[in-house]
């Protein structure tokens, strides 16, 4: 049995959910997403709660699956997600200029990344990005997308990284003498 399928899923007071036969459209007031159904599993709605289930114990993975993704949605449209990106390096810098970012990482060239739709960035002192929006794997894959940009050196620990992420800086050369 799926311990994360059956949880419910609790509706907070703005927030509405549609259920269709292959389509739940969650809308609050952030925004609205929608969350496809596959053959085999249903949703009911009691009260403020939303329950997953499910047809036969073949379909256990997909349960769980369609429970986080419809309990993202719900909190995506209530109260969004984010996540914050630090820029270290010398000369390394973010801007924005409209839906556009540009990025000076060191490279001879600027590089400039689009934002996709739904997804808003506000950078504070050049350095610090914070990346917001209602769908939660659009919001991670625009930070991941703007991470690798310039991944963090090993060796300097210089570039894009996540806020909080810990490094493990390597040594290098230790003791190269030049004597023969």
């Amino acid at each position: 049995m799926s311990r994360i399928g059956k949880k419910p899923i609790a509706l907070p007071a703005k927030v509405e959910a549609q259920i269709g036969r292959e389509l739940i459209k969650v809308k609050g007031p952030k925004g609205e997403l929608k969350v496809d159904l596959p053959d085999g599993i249903s949703v009911e709605k009691k009260d403020a709660v939303l329950h997953v289930q499910r047809r036969d114990d073949s379909l256990a993975a997909m349960h769980g699956l369609i429970r986080s993704l419809l309990a993202n949605a719900v909190t995506g449209v209530s109260v969004g997600f984010q996540r914050e990106l630090e820029i270290v390096g010398i000369g390394y810098r973010a801007e924005a200029k409209g839906k556009v970012l540009s990025f000076a990482l060191g490279y001879s060239h600027p590089i400039e990344f689009v934002l996709p739709d739904g997804i808003q960035v506000a950078i504070d002192k050049q350095t610090k990005l914070s990346i917001t929006g209602i769908d939660r794997q659009r919001v991670g894959q625009a930070a991941a997308t703007i991470r690798g940009l310039r991944p963090p050196d090993p060796y300097k620990n210089k570039g894009i990284r996540y806020a909080g992420e810990v490094l493990i800086k390597k040594q290098g050369k230790a003791g190269a003498s030049g004597s023969k």
